[in-house]
């Protein structure tokens, strides 16, 4: 069987632009992560990088807005403050905007901490085993020692508020 020919690779910088546009109008998108999807599409580093320079000249793709779209997902998904951190830092995006996308997330740490714990526990922890099962599991999550325990503990006082 033979085997196609290789492609070759793809210079032209107004096709990356415009590849990158059609990735762009499915979701948000870092320029590291745009880069190396235009990459793989053939592309050639120059054509991509020139493509991607051009969407955040025109202000189609920003590192902000990415990384607030991003952070709010994670929260809604259960993550905690640390593990958002750490997903938008293996994107490559600059520490400030970092603090802007936690920031502009105005959330309750404990209180998602708390939900978290709830919505995969049902009860609170009877024990001290379970306890310390709902705390590893609220830092596996990426909540910090300090939330994790201030969520428990208002998860804790919810529960015999309530009876």
């Amino acid at each position: 069987m033979r085997r196609p020919k290789p492609k070759p690779p793809r210079d032209d910088p107004d096709d990356a632009y415009a590849a990158a546009l059609r990735l762009l109008a499915r979701r948000e998108h870092g320029v590291l992560e745009l880069t190396r999807k235009l990459q793989q599409r053939g592309f050639t580093a120059d054509a991509a990088g020139a493509g991607v320079e051009r969407l955040v000249a025109e202000e189609l793709l920003s590192e902000r807005r990415f990384a607030e779209t991003m952070a709010r997902h994670r929260l809604f998904q259960g993550y905690g403050e640390t593990r958002i951190r750490a997903e938008l830092a293996q994107h490559a995006i600059d520490a400030a905007d970092i603090d802007h996308a936690i920031e502009a997330l105005e959330a309750d740490w404990p209180a998602q901490a708390m939900h978290q714990a709830r919505r995969h526990f049902g009860l609170p922890p009877a024990t001290a085993d379970d306890r310390k099962r709902v705390l590893r599991y609220l830092l596996q999550r990426g909540f910090a020692a300090a939330t994790a325990n201030a969520g428990l503990a208002r998860w804790r006082e919810s529960e015999h508020s309530s009876e």
